[in-house]
């Protein structure tokens, strides 16, 4: 899991990074989202151009101070290098920080923030308590690219939704997140095997893979809700909005709906039939990984995007790790097989009374040109928010290079949910997937113990719920 998103993923173990930015929100949203500003009256700023499109003064400073994660912050030294070609005698001061809370909310309080901001990680600043403090974005991404294209023709779809609050575009998160499921296709190759695409397909593979003395999938302890993340989006995919915002809304029996039991009963199958690894609850989650990337015990994991750079060192010579849309229940969905969960994060935010807010959107700009994108996919093999820029050879990752070829297969066909993450129900469901993926609970169990799970929010009347209609 990547220091980047540990609010995200290691706090939720694989909730949305959009979900992430929200979690704290709940009942502020609407009271704080509504006086954020793009100017303060104490800067000086430029003469706006389309070389200048904020209107960046001459010769000014910018603060920058960026998360440092699984990522590191070097990336955005190197846009602020591209930025200070651009804007002669201006200086980028790129400032490294793992305590981003501790460090900046106090310059917040002040009325001294940096002019940009990766807010992320565990110590990320709540979005609550910043929202009527952030300049919006919307101008950044009208503007114009360093290769004279407007940066909002060359983002995937979707790019402002999780740094969306109330209606108001406060954060860009910058790197985009996919989920799926991942093989070894060297090993797929010299077996004969193809990647299902339905729950019957798994049950027809895992019974080849048994034959051959291997498991179908893996487990560990903090990351057994991978399983509930897979199980989700493929019955998303079958059934369409009409799960999703049952989910999102807490819908009374939601976990009841024909798609989750589908899925659901062909788990409990696997399970009874021996397809996982066994001890998966007592074993920590990138060993458990290993298993799988290294020793190739199992030949099938489902993560996000983050599983080449996080197993790394873990990942067996020649494994040529691949991956494919998570599965569907039947071969007729209501949405296409190749439909994906993706969200961007690391959400980058430009205070309204910092020193130089333009300066801060124009870093933004840079981070988005083709140069400093390219370099974040090549260094990192992750693609940006900026699409078309990693090449076929995925810089040499078969990974990377699936992941585009999932992104373009799946166009518009993009989906995202927050409520588990928005409620902090991934604890609960940790314990809940655990015992399910062990045995001790059936299908019937599992669904009873989700049901109480998001049961429980709903009924508490102390929790703000946030409806979602689309």
């Amino acid at each position: 899991m990547s220091e980047t998103s540990k609010i995200g993923r290691r706090s939720l173990l694989r909730g949305s990074l959009a979900a992430a930015a929200v979690l704290p929100l709940s009942g502020v949203l609407a009271s704080c989202a509504g006086s954020g500003s793009d100017n303060n009256s104490s800067q000086q700023g430029g003469t706006k151009s389309s070389d200048n499109p904020f209107g960046m003064a001459d010769k000014s400073s910018v603060d920058a101070v960026i998360f440092n994660g699984g990522y590191g912050y070097d990336y955005v030294q190197f846009a602020a290098d591209i930025a200070q070609k651009k804007q002669a005698g201006s200086t980028f001061k790129v400032s490294p920080s793992t305590q981003i809370a501790q460090q900046l909310q106090p310059r917040f309080v002040g009325g001294n923030p940096p002019d940009l901001i990766d807010n992320s990680g565990a110590n990320q600043i709540g979005f609550n308590t910043i929202l009527d403090q952030l300049s919006t974005l919307d101008d950044v991404f009208e503007a114009n690219n360093y290769e004279g294209t407007k940066i909002a023709d060359t983002l995937y779809p979707g790019a402002k939704n999780p740094g969306t609050f109330d209606g108001k575009f406060v954060a860009m998160n910058y790197v985009l997140t996919l989920y799926g499921i991942w093989y070894s296709d060297s090993l797929f190759k010299a077996n004969g095997w193809e990647p299902p695409k339905t729950y019957d397909g798994l049950l027809d593979l895992g019974a080849k893979a048994k034959a051959k003395g291997k498991y179908l999938f893996v487990w560990g302890k903090e990351a057994a809700t991978y399983y509930h993340t897979m199980a989700v989006d493929g019955a998303i995919k079958e059934g369409g909005d009409e799960v999703r915002l049952a989910l999102e809304n807490l819908k009374e029996n939601c976990w009841s709906m024909p798609q989750f039991q589908g899925i659901f009963k062909a788990l409990e199958t696997m399970v009874k039939n021996g397809y996982f690894v066994p001890g998966g609850a007592g074993t920590q989650f990138t060993a458990a990984q290993a298993k799988w990337s290294n020793d190739q015990q199992a030949i099938l994991y489902p993560s996000g995007s983050w599983i080449e750079n996080e197993m790394k060192k873990a990942t067996k010579a020649g494994f040529d790790m691949k991956g494919v849309p998570e599965p569907t229940l039947t071969e007729s969905p209501k949405l296409p097989y190749e439909s994906l969960r993706s969200a961007a994060g690391e959400p980058f935010i430009v205070p309204a009374k910092g020193k130089n807010v333009a300066g801060g959107k124009e870093l933004l700009r840079a981070m988005l040109s083709k140069d400093a994108a390219t370099n974040f996919a090549k260094t990192r093999l992750a693609p940006t928010i900026v699409k078309g820029l990693v090449p076929a050879d995925g810089f040499g990752s078969t990974a990377l290079q699936s992941q585009t070829a999932m992104l373009d297969a799946a166009g518009t066909n993009v989906f995202d949910y927050q409520v588990f993450g928005l409620y902090g129900m991934n604890t609960d469901q940790l314990v809940v997937w655990n015992s399910f993926l062990s045995g001790q609970l059936d299908a019937a169990g599992l669904t009873k113990g989700l049901q109480q799970i998001t049961d429980k929010v709903r009924n508490d009347s102390s929790v703000k719920k946030i409806p979602v209609t689309k």
